[in-house]
């Protein structure tokens, strides 16, 4: 009995080849026969692997290191930063740079350099939810515009300005301790460079619009800096600080409709423009218009008449006018009625005293 069981379990195993070789020839099989189908026939089973997916969403993580966005994500992200571009803003924090470079060095005593790094639209709550912590956030208002600005102060630029006040050694990076409060000494010290920073962002719209930045408070926490709803389009603008080995980075949140006041100002491709205005035309023109000579016609009275008895017409002939001598008189400038006076006599000229103004009748349909 043993040797029949052995017989039939090594039968088995037979089999069981047997089976898979004819399967592995049959897979062959349908596999030449797709091939002879042709590439329309491959293409439509074919399945997307997992970096072809994440390519097309967007979400490669090679490309989100680099900052790069593609495929559905930078749709959706194009969407959210199409916003107009206002070329007078970038002359504005131009002049802000220059001012602070000066300002800063005056405040630290030390060689202080401001640089430009960027100009971005984003909304509210993307850049509150963006902000590196800790920081603190300045909320500012512009006193003018009746609305609100954030600073953001990041804790290397903190770090710096305080061990620079307090004369820390040149050379020497700030030390941080993450993880811990500011203190009071640290946030005074900050608050005071933050009114450096707002005179001299006054002082930069000054040239534009007279607008005094007033500050309000400073935070910690973003929830507590919210200034406008998460939706709401923003102007971003970050400032690079370097002191020699040591500085940070001071990020300005202007809110569309804070400067929606002055947006036709910082719509100028360059200051003084006038849309297409020219004063120096203007004067010339009006100028000209006040010496040019207009023919004046008055008019006594109008009688209509048949065409047959104008031509019926001898010398000697009488035409018979409705008025007296004490009638208006329609003064015209070609077929256009002007004034109503009186005919008289100056010296030896017949003369028309102005009595008053035609209405013409659009300008009285238009009261």
């Amino acid at each position: 009995m043993a040797d029949d069981i052995e017989t039939e379990e090594g039968g088995g195993d037979v089999d069981q080849e047997a089976m898979m070789a004819e399967w592995e020839a049959m897979a062959d099989d349908d596999g030449d026969a797709g091939e002879d189908t042709g590439e329309s026939s491959a293409g439509s089973t074919r399945v997307l692997d997992q970096t072809e997916i994440d390519s097309l969403l967007g979400v490669d993580g090679d490309n989100l290191e680099d900052g790069d966005k593609s495929g559905i994500q930078a749709i959706l992200n194009s969407a959210l930063v199409s916003y107009e571009r206002l070329p007078m803003l970038e002359v504005v924090f131009d002049r802000l740079v220059r001012m602070m470079s000066t300002s800063l060095r005056n405040f630290t005593s030390d060689n202080v350099e401001v640089s430009l790094d960027n100009i971005s639209s984003a909304r509210f709550g993307d850049y509150l939810n963006s902000i590196p912590l800790p920081a603190m956030l300045a909320v500012f208002k512009a006193e003018e515009w009746d609305n609100f600005g954030l600073m953001t102060v990041d804790s290397a630029l903190i770090y710096s300005i305080v061990d620079v006040l307090l004369g820390g050694r040149r050379g020497t990076a700030a030390m941080r301790i993450e993880g811990r409060p500011y203190t009071t000494i640290e946030r005074n010290l900050v608050e005071r460079m933050v009114h450096v920073v707002l005179g001299d962002l006054s002082a930069a719209f000054d040239p534009l619009s007279p607008t005094t930045f007033r500050f309000e408070r400073l935070e910690t926490n973003p929830r507590f800096a919210t200034i406008a709803r998460a939706a709401n389009a923003t102007v971003v603008v970050t400032l690079r600080v370097d002191m020699e080995d040591r500085g940070g980075r001071i990020e300005l949140l202007i809110p569309y409709a804070t400067l929606e006041p002055v947006r036709e100002l910082l719509l100028q491709m360059f200051m003084g423009e006038k849309f297409g205005r020219d004063s120096i035309w203007e004067s010339h023109l009006s100028a000209e218009l006040w010496r040019t000579e207009v023919p004046l016609q008055g008019v006594l009275d109008e009688v209509e008449l048949p065409l047959g008895d104008i031509l019926s017409w001898v010398p000697g002939s009488r035409l018979e006018l409705n008025c007296s001598p004490n009638s208006a008189v329609e003064m015209r400038c070609g077929e256009i009625p002007l004034f109503s006076g009186n005919m008289g006599r100056n010296n030896n000229n017949i003369a028309v005293k102005i009595a008053g103004k035609i209405m013409r009748q659009k300008d009285a349909e238009t009261e």
